[in-house]
């Protein structure tokens, strides 16, 4: 059986990049089930698929290739460190007041600035409400609840960013760690900002 053919530009075969290909486009996806995924395994005992899929992912033209497939999504995408921290910024900043009219009624959600449409909140609890009328009990309107997702966790992944430090855990030079500024667990999104200016200033 002759050698299997190899791409003339990545050097890889057909079935190595397609276990490139699975790897780098789902993160949850295991180096076992990439193997599945790219190789005929039938016949192969699990210990043997996880063997071999941890050999191949540790051959050096794996790994760049692999690494070069993510960089290539992550431009086509235009998701990278720096739109992950500029979407962190408009969701830890977004004002809930544009969700609803000046008599405080809640906006339909169409009408939604679309960062909260988006995730910011993670649902909306409807209740009837009722009145008494001769007697009778007639509806009223409805109570609106939001509930939103978790702000100040935002604000920590922000400041644990390379170019904003407002916490690190840990700071080290040469000779050890000289100042530990841990990140606090704050209850509201102001008390976090009180805390990460405070750290900063000392």
């Amino acid at each position: 059986m002759g050698r299997a053919a190899r791409n003339k530009d990545t050097g890889l075969t057909d079935k190595e990049e397609r276990f490139c290909e699975l790897i780098a486009y789902d993160p949850a996806l295991s180096d076992s089930d990439a193997y599945r995924g790219a190789y005929n395994c039938e016949r192969m005992k699990v210990g043997t698929i996880s063997t071999k899929a941890y050999q191949l992912k540790n051959k050096d033209h794996i790994r760049d290739r692999i690494k070069q497939l993510r960089e290539e999504r992550a431009e086509r995408t235009k998701v990278d460190a720096n739109w992950l921290l500029t979407r962190l910024a408009l969701e830890a900043t977004a004002d809930l007041g544009d969700l609803y009219h000046e008599d405080g009624s809640l906006l339909p959600v169409k009408e939604w600035p679309k960062i909260w449409r988006q995730g910011l909140v993670a649902g909306v609890e409807t209740e009837q409400l009722y009145e008494y009328e001769d007697g009778k009990k007639v509806p009223a309107g409805f109570l609106k609840k939001i509930k939103l997702s978790d702000r100040v966790k935002r604000l920590e992944m922000i400041g644990k960013h390379i170019d904003v430090q407002a916490f690190k855990e840990t700071i080290k030079h040469d000779h050890g760690v000289v100042r530990v500024m841990p990140v606090p667990t704050c209850d509201s999104v102001e008390d976090w900002e009180k805390q990460a200016e405070q750290n900063q200033q000392g």
